[in-house]
């Protein structure tokens, strides 16, 4: 097994162009931010000038708050949006049906959508601070075979199952009521993405709401941002080392 680069140690973890509607979305996001009054008044931003370049040398940390949420939701966007870029260049969507690739390649457009989003969302709450903005991460899919349907779309269900729990988790986190409802509008994509791949990775009609993702409540599976770190690192996918010390553990 790859070596993790999310640690967990107690209460530390480190854990291609879209269309017109990726950019009018960002454009619509960017002005929600700004006119809603979303950005944080951080005491510690008081006297900040200008934007600050991050050490390359030194480890990023989430954050705290709701900066340090938008900053975990920011590095599972990234992994997805990595994930699918790779999708559509491998040789299984090439050849899928129709209907794979309409759904693998709508997917691909909302995760980069999502990741975007988050990366202005982010930078309008911290003043342009970029140094309080998770970096770009490097991931490495080598142990997806892009050309099996299996390995492809196995991946695709532990990745989309994984983003509706994170989210579900993280929500009771967030302090900042606009951004609740950001995320609840973003976890719902989320949940039809996953409802999508499983029904056509299983052979099964129940399986967008099996009971491995949905209790007997008809609740749907929540994870703390602590156990949802551990558990992308364990997949030995992300090779940008970064940590989650500020972050909640339940």
């Amino acid at each position: 097994m790859k070596k993790p680069m999310i640690k967990v140690q107690h209460r530390k973890i480190a854990a291609n162009e879209a269309d017109n509607s990726r950019r009018q979305f960002l454009k619509i996001g960017s002005i929600a931010v700004v006119g809603s009054g979303l950005l944080l008044s951080c005491s510690s931003d008081d006297d900040f000038t200008g934007p600050v370049d991050p050490d390359p040398n030194a480890v990023f940390d989430l954050g705290s708050g709701d900066v340090g949420i938008l900053n975990y939701a920011y590095a599972l966007e990234q992994l997805e949006a990595a994930f699918y870029t790779q999708v559509l260049d491998g040789s299984y969507w090439a050849s899928a049906s129709a209907q794979e690739r309409l759904i693998l390649e709508d997917l691909y457009k909302h995760e980069v959508i999502h990741r975007d989003f988050f990366k202005a969302a982010i930078t309008g709450a911290v003043n342009g601070d970029t140094s309080k903005v998770l970096p770009e991460l490097e991931f490495d899919f080598s142990s997806v075979d892009f050309g099996n349907r299996s390995s492809v779309l196995g991946t695709a269900r532990v990745l989309e199952d994984t983003g509706v729990a994170a989210y579900n988790g993280a929500g009771s986190l967030l302090e900042t009521p606009d951004y609740l409802v950001i995320a609840g509008k973003i976890v719902s994509v989320e949940a039809r993405h996953a409802a999508a791949i499983r029904s056509i990775f299983f052979d099964d009609p129940k399986a967008f709401a099996g009971d491995d993702v949905v209790n007997a409540n008809g609740l749907d599976v929540a994870q703390s941002p602590s156990d949802i770190l551990t558990a992308v690192g364990q997949t030995g996918f992300v090779k940008t080392e970064f940590t989650a010390n500020q972050l909640p553990t339940g």
